[in-house]
């Protein structure tokens, strides 16, 4: 199996990403856990550019990070300095890692108008730069920047700017598509014959996003010889980001058979994916290939029929390889399918004849014609499934509820309060309580009411709240819908309500997620 080194250039090049932020621990934990998830190099950041960088590379060194691991980046020296007085060369010795990279020009437009140079002199600044740093440390890999588009424009020039650097030394020429316009079949081209002239050089890939191709660029660059990959994990970076690791390592190791990655671990990419988001408080991309929560889920009724027979119909890979699950949701696209699939997924036996299933696939679409939706919201399904199926014996019933939510003039502060009458086991409870906001105020009172009856109810927390309105432009009248996820020790679960009120909306999903909290934890009695 042919290796393939992975070169991850989060911690710098990522961070360029809008939105995209990490503190030093941040930075620090990230290269520890993409060292334990067999990922050959990381780059922890530009040590010339910036203190936070600075303090990585000092912080890196008493983590379990191996320090084999860890690169530092930065660029050529300055026209008119030595290698001995240049700040940036001086600053990536001073990082002591014993990987360097570093950019040159190659677009002859850069160097005459950006630089203000010659062609030589660049050439000059590249080989000189190079080999100096190749005397100090173990590897210097050398980062074309604008590789393809200087190519475009003057490709004899752009292969002189690869042989300076081949010459001084360096362990690996990246061609870098900087502006990520380059197309799949032209990068191909250009590959072949940048090979003709560098002969078996190691050749390295770097690609942008722009055009929406980096993950097909650095996926081909590989099968024409390319033998390390830089990008980010989760694809993050300027503009429109980097090639995204996390589909790049699965297409070259599961489709081609290159090794990235220790097989094993290729298992840990989803958790490594989601780790990445968390840190930097970023939202998760449900439709991310491979690792998104949407990667392998099926909602039409014919998917989910055959995925039953075979998940080879509508799955390229296990998703298990990747650390992901296979799911069924449910919708008005549902068919009995769907709800076979969910009913086993619920540990309830069902037959496809049962006339239940017919039910709830109707009552279903009944519900989704209305604004349900339930494909956040599996444990209101579950409680409407059961109750479909008669396997549901109610913990209450629900009578009535009030809320009043009071406003004094001069008065920053509001004054909510709910009142609630709830029937459990042959008693009638008739609670009021207060609260910040008029949810909670009746989150507060519904839970007054059952403590006495459920005290297990204080382990269950609300951990989000989402107001979606379905009708536009009917303004205050709007159908509204309520999305509700809750916890406790042992898991996480989401319940929906609609209604033109949003505190009816709100109350029903506080109902449900109450009931599947006494389910569950009947269940595991």
């Amino acid at each position: 199996m042919t290796k393939v080194d992975i070169y991850d250039t989060l911690l710098r090049d990522g961070t360029q990403a809008e939105d995209v932020n990490f503190t030093v621990k941040d930075k620090v934990r990230l290269a520890e856990t993409f060292c334990d998830f067999g990922i050959r190099f990381i780059e922890g950041g530009w040590p010339g550019s910036n203190p936070r960088d600075i303090e990585f590379f000092k912080a890196i060194k008493s983590s379990s990070a191996p320090i084999d691991n860890i690169a530092a980046f930065g660029s050529t020296r300055r026209a008119k300095r030595s290698c001995e007085t240049d700040e940036n060369l001086q600053a990536l010795l001073e990082a002591e890692v014993p990987n360097l990279t570093i950019f040159g020009k190659t677009w002859d437009l850069h160097v005459r108008e950006a630089l203000k140079l010659s062609l030589e002199e660049n050439l000059d600044l590249i080989h000189s730069s190079v080999s100096y740093l190749k005397s100090k440390v173990d590897r210097v890999f050398y980062d074309a920047e604008h590789f393809f588009d200087g190519y475009k424009a003057n490709s004899e020039y752009a292969i002189k700017t690869l042989l300076a650097a081949k010459d001084a030394g360096a362990d690996c020429l990246v061609l870098c598509d900087t502006n990520g316009g380059t197309l799949p079949d032209s990068l191909v081209e250009i590959i072949e014959d940048v090979k003709k002239h560098v002969g078996a050089y190691p050749l390295g890939i770097h690609c942008h996003n722009d055009s929406d191709c980096a993950v097909a660029n650095s996926t081909l660059a590989v099968k024409h010889g390319i033998t390390q990959v830089q990008g980010t994990m989760n694809g993050y970076g300027e503009r429109c980001g980097n090639a995204n690791l996390a589909s790049v390592i699965p297409n070259l190791q599961l489709k081609y058979g290159f090794e990235c990655v220790p097989a094993a671990n290729l298992k840990k990419l989803r958790v490594l994916s989601r780790l990445v988001n968390e840190l930097g408080n970023l939202k998760h991309n449900i439709h991310q290939p491979y690792v998104g929560r949407s990667a392998f889920a099926h909602k039409g009724g014919v998917h989910v029929s055959a995925i039953m027979k075979n998940s080879r119909t509508y799955e390229h890979i296990e998703p298990e390889l990747v650390g992901n699950t296979q799911r069924v949701l449910v919708s008005d696209l549902s068919g009995k399918s769907n709800l076979i699939y969910k009913a086993k997924d619920f540990g309830l036996d069902i037959d496809s004849n049962d006339p239940a299933i017919t039910e709830v696939v109707e009552k279903l679409k009944e519900l989704e014609n209305k604004g349900f939706q339930y494909e956040g919201a599996e444990a209101s399904f579950e409680l409407l499934m059961r109750k479909a199926m008669g396997r549901f014996e109610p913990f209450f019933d629900s009578m009535s509820f009030r809320v009043i939510d009071e406003m004094k003039d001069n008065d920053d502060s509001s004054a909510a309060e709910a009142t609630v009458m709830i029937e459990v086991q042959g008693e009638t409870e008739h609670t009021a309580a207060s609260g910040n906001g008029p949810v909670n105020a009746l989150d507060n009172a519904i839970r007054k009411a059952l403590s006495r009856f459920y005290p297990n109810l204080n382990s269950m927390t609300l951990v989000d709240y989402k107001v979606r309105i379905l009708t536009a432009g009917t303004g205050t009248q709007a159908l509204t819908r309520v999305l509700i996820e809750s916890k406790d020790e042992r898991d996480t679960w989401g319940t929906v309500g609609v209604a033109h009120n949003i505190i009816e909306a709100s109350y029903q999903a506080l109902i449900d997620s109450i009931e599947y909290k006494l389910l569950k934890d009947r269940e595991n009695v």
